[in-house]
């Protein structure tokens, strides 16, 4: 699967003008880190930079697959990992020009717009943050780093000597072949596995974690953590998107001493 190239993502110029403004110290900087976070994050010794964010609008094509055969539609999930990827790297692209060595917070939602059935936006926003001790943190590949990791899992992930790398996306779109109506027939009023279903949700599941997974192993990362995988039915009842994303993480401080949890009880009244 394809990566669309970091070199060829520009920063608008009405984006380079906030971004000139947050760099100078004017205004204050900007973050969608609350209170907690914003503290924790610097208490790892790194500030934040201001928000940045990316977007990409896709017109995604028309595929069709043969009704009886459960199949990747290649097409459609080249569009969905496509569109992902310009919005993160537009972010990405606002947090070098700030000069940032990562973005925490990272969030990517789709939107979707009624009078435009066969359209669809991915929206990334993050807070850019860099290293108050003068370290590069940046990725191996010279981009920041970027992490889904809330506030307080990116302290604590730190204070064990790891740090992110980037976010890791897999997908697929799956066509899941209707049942023959002697299979329908055959399972009426009975409870009964529909083999034939189960065999493509799991086969396209498997797809998707495993792309993220290699994209990891590009990253030369040790692992990947926050890992999840949501569906997403669209193009009629039988079509359906499995989408993964984790962290991909390096332990970059094997000497580091971690912090011990501890545990508190509550005291019932």
């Amino acid at each position: 699967m394809s990566t669309p190239g970091y070199q060829q993502v520009q920063v608008s110029e009405i984006a380079r003008g906030r971004l000139d403004g947050s760099r100078q110290g004017r205004p204050c900087f900007t973050s969608d880190l609350s209170v907690n976070e914003f503290v924790l994050v610097t208490e790892s010794g790194f500030e934040p930079l201001g928000m940045v964010m990316g977007t990409s609008v896709y017109h995604v094509g028309v595929q069709y697959g043969g009704w009886k055969t459960s199949q990747e539609l290649g097409i459609l999930t080249q569009a969905m990992y496509n569109v992902r990827e310009l919005a993160m790297s537009r972010m990405e692209a606002e947090a070098a020009e700030l000069g940032a060595d990562g973005i925490v917070g990272v969030t990517l939602r789709p939107v979707n717009y009624a009078f435009m059935s066969d359209v669809i936006e991915f929206f990334a926003t993050g807070t850019a943050v860099k290293a108050t001790d003068g370290t590069n943190y940046r990725a191996p590949n010279g981009k920041p780093f970027t992490t889904s990791l809330n506030g307080q899992d990116f302290w604590t992930l730190w204070q064990h000597g790891w740090l992110p790398r980037r976010l890791v996306l897999g997908n697929c779109v799956y066509h899941v072949a209707h049942q023959t109506m002697r299979q329908m027939l055959s399972q009426v009023g009975q409870n009964a596995e529909m083999p034939q279903f189960t065999q493509a949700l799991y086969d396209a599941r498997e797809l998707a974690m495993a792309r993220m997974q290699y994209e990891g192993q590009q990253l030369g990362a040790d692992g990947i953590v926050g890992t999840f995988v949501n569906d997403h039915r669209f193009w009629g009842e039988h079509a359906v998107e499995f989408f993964s994303m984790g962290t991909a993480v390096s332990r970059v401080r094997p000497d580091v001493n971690p912090v011990k949890p501890t545990m508190t009880m509550p005291l019932n009244r």
